[in-house]
């Protein structure tokens, strides 16, 4: 259960890294091919394919390359059984604050991001 949770850790920790540099390839490397981004806007649910979000991150300067102070934290990680576990993280890029429910499946051995759902507020 401990090297579950060191590996959950790590693999939000490229997450987060991935999201602050615009790194694809580390967004990539936790996010499995079939996973996609969900939140509610307008009273109405939107969903986006990863590699959809993967174009956006592409074409728009990263949070690291705009001179944006990094700050992010997980605030929880929930080990739900042996293969299936949802953390929670919130992230910035000024002025919008996102808050991140991310769905962790074991596949192959391995912690991948199934599902993200997330809300993002402006200012602080």
């Amino acid at each position: 259960m401990n090297d579950d949770i060191k590996a959950i850790e790590a693999a939000t920790r490229t997450y987060l890294d991935g999201l602050y540099e615009g790194d694809i390839e580390k967004l990539a490397s936790v996010f499995h091919p079939t996973s996609a981004l969900t939140q509610s806007l307008d009273g109405e649910i939107k969903v986006v394919a990863r590699e959809q979000w993967f174009e956006v991150v592409r074409g728009r300067k990263s949070p690291k390359e705009t001179g944006l102070e990094r700050d992010d934290h997980v605030l929880a990680i929930d080990l739900v059984g042996p293969s299936m576990a949802l953390v929670k993280v919130k992230c910035q890029m000024p002025p919008r604050y996102f808050t991140d429910l991310l769905s962790f499946l074991k596949v192959d051995g391995r912690w991948v991001v199934a599902q993200k759902v997330f809300m993002t507020q402006m200012g602080q």
